[in-house]
C-alpha cells in the first residue's frame, strides 16, 4: 500500500483470480504457490482515509496514481469543511432524489404528490444521460430551464419542476447522500391574480359543460372551494340538509382546518337536485354512491381538465382556470359586503393577506366607488356653499 503523506492512503488492492487458482491447482502446484500466482493487482487506484474514527475507502476509477491523490485531497478537504463524504455520494441518482421528495411529501401529508410525479417525468426525460446526482450541475439545470421554456412550459411550471429537483438536493445533502447542491436560478413569475367570472361568462361555461360537471361548477361559483381537493372529495356524509351546511373535516383542507359553508337558497337547490340525480343512478345500478359529484355511471370524478378546456373554448372564454371560481367567490363576497372575517371562514383563507390577493377589484366596483366619491364631493361642496353664504343681522327694533 502506497501512502500520500499526511492525508491518508492511495493503493491498488489485490484479489485472487479464482479461475487461475483452479488452473494452477489442477496443474499440481501447491496451494501456497497456486495462491501466490493467482493473486492479481487491480488496475485502478483506491483511496482510504478516516473521518471521526470511521474508515472510508473509495475507488478513484483511474489507473493514474496522481488522480487518486487528488481525489484523496478533495475528500479529506470536504470532510474538514463538514461536507458529507463517502462512496454513497457517487451512487446517488436522480431517481433517489425524487424518491426522497415523494417520501417527504407523504410524511408531511402534502397533497401535491401527483404534481411531483408530473414534474419528475420531465426531469427524468431531460436528465436521462446524467442520472447520477453528481452529474446534474448548475449549467445543466440552466439548460433544462431553457429546454422547458422552448417546449412551451409556463415559467411557473418550470419553477415548480426545478423546485422539486432543488428540494431533492437539499434532502440529499441533509441525509449525507449528496455532497454539494448546485445553484438554482428561478424564473420571474407574475403572480397577479386577475381571473374571475362575470355572471354571463359563468352561464356560458355552464351551458358548455357536460351535465355531470355542471353541479361542480355551480357549487364552486358559490363557495369558492377548491374543485379537485375540496369539492370532488365531498361525500354525502359531508352534506347536512337539515342544518344547512356543506362541510370539510379537519385535515381535508389545504390549511388543515375544518370548514363549514352555510346553505344559500341556490346552493340548497343545487345540492338537493344532485342528491336526486345520484339516487337515480344508485337505483339503476343497484349500488351505493358515497360521492356528491360523480360520473353518469356513478364513478368518482377525479379530474376534468380536458372537459373543462373544451367547455371554455366552446363558451368563447378559452384558457380560463377552474381556480377562477375561487377568485370570483371572494369578489362576490366583497360585493355583497360580507364581513371579511366571515368571508375568510367560508372560503378557507387563513390569513387576510392571502384573502386580499383574491379580493379582485373589477371595473363595476370601481365605477360604484366613483359614484360614491362623486356623491361625497357633491355633499362637501354643498356644505361649503352654505358655510360661505352671507348672513345679514336683523335689528331687534325692526
Amino acid at each position: 500500500m502506497k501512502a500520500a503523506r499526511g492525508l491518508g492512503n492511495v493503493y491498488q488492492p489485490t484479489y485472487v483470480d479464482k479461475r487461475a487458482l483452479a488452473k494452477y491447482l489442477a496443474d499440481g502446484l501447491s496451494p501456497e504457490d497456486a495462491l501466490k500466482k493467482a493473486r492479481k493487482t487491480c488496475a485502478t487506484w483506491w483511496v482510504v482515509f478516516h473521518i471521526n474514527g470511521r474508515r472510508i475507502q473509495e475507488n478513484a476509477h483511474s489507473t493514474n496514481r496522481a488522480d487518486a491523490v487528488r481525489l484523496l485531497k478533495k475528500k479529506t478537504g470536504d470532510a474538514a469543511l463538514g461536507l458529507p463524504v463517502g462512496p454513497s455520494l457517487d451512487k446517488t441518482t436522480l431517481d433517489d432524489l425524487i424518491a426522497m421528495v415523494e417520501t417527504d411529501y407523504a410524511a408531511n401529508s402534502q397533497r401535491s404528490g401527483d404534481r411531483v410525479k408530473y414534474a419528475a417525468a420531465h426531469l427524468k426525460a431531460f436528465f436521462q444521460g446524467f442520472r447520477k446526482a453528481r452529474d446534474i450541475t448548475t449549467d445543466r439545470i440552466t439548460a433544462y430551464r431553457a429546454h422547458r421554456l422552448e417546449a412551451g412550459a409556463k415559467p411557473s411550471t418550470v419553477n415548480y419542476e426545478m423546485a422539486i429537483l432543488r428540494r431533492g438536493f437539499r434532502l440529499g445533502v441533509k441525509a449525507g447522500k449528496v455532497g454539494v447542491r448546485p445553484e438554482f436560478s428561478m424564473l420571474h413569475v407574475d403572480n397577479a391574480r386577475k381571473g374571475f367570472f362575470e355572471l354571463e361568462q359563468h352561464r356560458s361555461i355552464m351551458t358548455a359543460l357536460p351535465d355531470y360537471l355542471r353541479p361542480v361548477a355551480a357549487v364552486a361559483y358559490i363557495t369558492g372551494w377548491r374543485a379537485k381537493s375540496e369539492l370532488l372529495t365531498r361525500q354525502w356524509r359531508h352534506v347536512d340538509f337539515n342544518a344547512g351546511w356543506l362541510r370539510l373535516e379537519p385535515g381535508e383542507s389545504k390549511n388543515g382546518e375544518g370548514r363549514d359553508f352555510p346553505f344559500t337558497a341556490e346552493l340548497r337547490t343545487i345540492l338537493e337536485a344532485q342528491r336526486e340525480r345520484v339516487r337515480a343512478i344508485e337505483r339503476s345500478r343497484g349500488c351505493v354512491i358515497p360521492w356528491v359529484f360523480c360520473h353518469a355511471d356513478g364513478g368518482r370524478i377525479k379530474d376534468f381538465r380536458s372537459a373543462w378546456a373544451q367547455a371554455c373554448d366552446d363558451a368563447g372564454v378559452p384558457g380560463r382556470l377552474v381556480h377562477d371560481f375561487r377568485r370570483t367567490a371572494v369578489r362576490n363576497l366583497e360585493r355583497a359586503q360580507i364581513s371579511r372575517s366571515a368571508a375568510m371562514k367560508m372560503t378557507g383563507h387563513k390569513t387576510e393577506a392571502v384573502y386580499r390577493r383574491y379580493a379582485i377589484v373589477d371595473s363595476a366596483m370601481l365605477q360604484e366607488a366613483a359614484l360614491k366619491l362623486s356623491a361625497f364631493h357633491s355633499a362637501e361642496n354643498s356644505e361649503k356653499r352654505q358655510s360661505h353664504a352671507k348672513v345679514t343681522a336683523i335689528s331687534a327694533t325692526q
